[in-house]
């Protein structure tokens, strides 16, 4: 794996990066203090009043952490 794209990223951080996918007006009220720690990680961004993910978020949400996939086998 990637070192780069290796976050260690508690639960609600990952469920937080998956509910961005989502355009805002559907998606449930996010934790501000988690989407603040997503955009001072670069994965999270404000366009337009609204937090998004990134391009970079995007790819550490595809490829997961290593703690993740160990989780899964």
């Amino acid at each position: 794996m990637n070192p780069e794209l290796d976050y260690d990223l508690s639960l609600e951080h990952w469920e937080t990066l998956k509910a961005l996918r989502i355009p805002s007006r559907e998606r449930r009220r996010l934790n501000h203090l988690v989407v603040e720690e997503l955009i001072g990680l670069g994965l999270a961004a404000v366009q337009d009043d609204a937090p998004s993910i990134t391009r970079w978020g995007r790819k550490v949400l595809i490829r997961g952490s290593s703690r993740l996939w160990d989780v899964a086998a």
